[in-house]
């Protein structure tokens, strides 16, 4: 490791000397005019010796660092026009493997098909810190994208490059307490995407008491940035409202007595890793490290948002049950109401139910995002809660409905090979019974099939 330390710091000093070099050249000054920046470009992708590769790809880097918006623009814009596949090298490649068709002729069309700009991207991630910038970069491509449809050529790069340099095997879960360093700790309070951290004491209260746990994954080139971070609580029982699980006022139990480990709010940190997996079973490992940690739990599960169910309800075609449900749900202070209250459950409960169990998207699997990841890891669609989270996000995006997932170790690989491959959501009998429930007395009929299952813990 000290030589490998030594190496970098070596290659570092070289690439900021040959940078000055480059930068009394005028070549950093022209770098604000778009020949310029095709010019350093090609200058990095010609380069030889890794000394002046790391020169030019840190005059680039710094030239993304000071440019404003429509500077960046202009170099994304540029990476997808000037920077993809060299055509002439295509056509030679396929010429040669048609007059003589071999693995080493076919594995050149390979190469000479990639487009140019995916070699820029990896020489610029040889630099010290480039991760941050690439990432930035990938961010600003998916904005752009809504105004510049061609720079999808751009992202599916990006992607390709970060699904390998994130693939599982190169994260590392560390666990995340009181004691961790603040600037780790404001981070998480500043990306957390479920439910607000609204304080450093809200954060502590997550963090410091006996039954609570973080895990985050890292990557060692941003070994202070958590990818994703996921909070646990340890509970006797399956919780059914969030509000069981954040109360400020709520009964600490040491964490031996505890049962169930509710992993309550699950947050992806970076929007240029958006879209990128960081492949299947990553709550497997987190709880294979409370298995170890504390053997008396026993049961798994989430307590989950379900954030595209409102949008999906309202954009249904209108039938005489759900044209009755939406009246009924736009009254004000309908939750506070218990008989306008109690006639919504069972056909919310019901909808929900569909939107989670038969609701696609276009490839094919569930059109939930949050219910993707989790049946992608391998979890069961376990149980739907009726106003389980009244926070003005939860209402806005699911009227107040809540998932738990529930994940079992002997059944996380068939589960998610049943999810990946058939499309194929696994949920618990309880759950796919609301599917068959219909006709006039549906509303009835549903809260039926809820309560008749309340003792088990289905629903409230």
């Amino acid at each position: 490791m000290p030589t490998n330390r030594m190496l970098s710091d070596l290659l570092d000093a070289i690439a900021t000397r040959g940078r000055a070099f480059v930068e009394r050249a005028g070549k950093s000054g022209a770098a604000h005019a778009d020949g310029g920046v095709a010019e350093l470009l090609e200058r990095l992708l010609s380069g030889r010796g890794e000394a002046s590769g790391l020169a030019t790809a840190g005059v680039v880097l710094d030239h993304w660092r000071s440019a404003g918006p429509a500077a960046r623009e202009a170099f994304l814009v540029l990476l997808g026009e000037r920077f993809g596949t060299d055509e002439a090298r295509l056509n030679a490649a396929i010429e040669a493997y048609r007059h003589q068709p071999t693995a080493e002729n076919a594995a050149a069309i390979h190469h000479a098909a990639e487009p140019r700009r995916q070699e820029i991207i990896r020489r610029l991630n040889m630099v010290t810190g480039a991760m941050e910038v690439l990432l930035e970069m990938r961010a600003a491509t998916l904005t752009l994208m809504r105004k510049i449809p061609a720079l999808a050529l751009v992202d599916a790069d990006f992607v390709h490059l970060l699904s390998s340099w994130f693939n599982r095997g190169f994260l590392v879960l560390r666990p995340i307490d009181w004691s961790t360093s603040a600037s780790i700790l404001e981070r998480i309070i500043r990306y957390e995407a479920v439910h607000a951290i609204r304080s450093w004491e809200d954060l502590r209260l997550r963090l410091a008491p006996s039954d609570r746990r973080c895990f985050a994954f890292f990557h060692p080139r941003l070994p202070d940035e958590p990818l994703i971070f996921v909070e646990v609580a340890l509970t006797r029982a399956i919780p059914v409202r969030i509000e069981e699980v954040l109360a400020s006022d709520r009964a600490i139990i040491p964490a031996a007595e505890a049962t169930t480990a509710v992993f309550y709010s699950i947050s992806n940190t970076q929007v240029g890793l958006r879209g990128v997996s960081f492949g299947n079973f990553l709550l497997k490992q987190v709880i294979e490290t409370l298995g170890e940690e504390l053997p008396n739990i026993d049961t798994f599960v989430t307590l989950s948002p379900v954030p595209g169910f409102a949008a999906w309800l309202a954009k249904e075609p209108p039938s005489p049950a759900t044209t009755t449900l939406m009246t009924l749900l736009a009254r004000p202070g309908w939750a506070d109401d218990g008989e306008v209250a109690a006639e919504i459950e069972g056909p919310l409960v019901a909808e929900a139910a569909r939107y989670l169990l038969r609701a696609k998207g276009g490839d094919g699997t569930a059109l939930d995002p949050v219910a993707r990841f989790h049946l992608g890891n391998g979890a069961r669609l376990e149980r739907i809660n009726f106003l389980a989270d009244r926070s003005p996000k939860g209402m806005q995006e699911s009227w107040g409905v809540m998932v738990n997932y529930r994940y079992e170790l002997s059944d996380i690989e068939r589960n998610h090979e049943l999810f990946t491959g058939a499309g194929t959501v696994v949920a618990a009998r309880d759950v796919e019974k609301l599917l068959h429930v219909a006709g006039p007395g549906r509303s009835r009929a549903v809260r039926r099939v809820a309560h008749s299952t309340s003792s088990s813990g289905f629903h409230r």
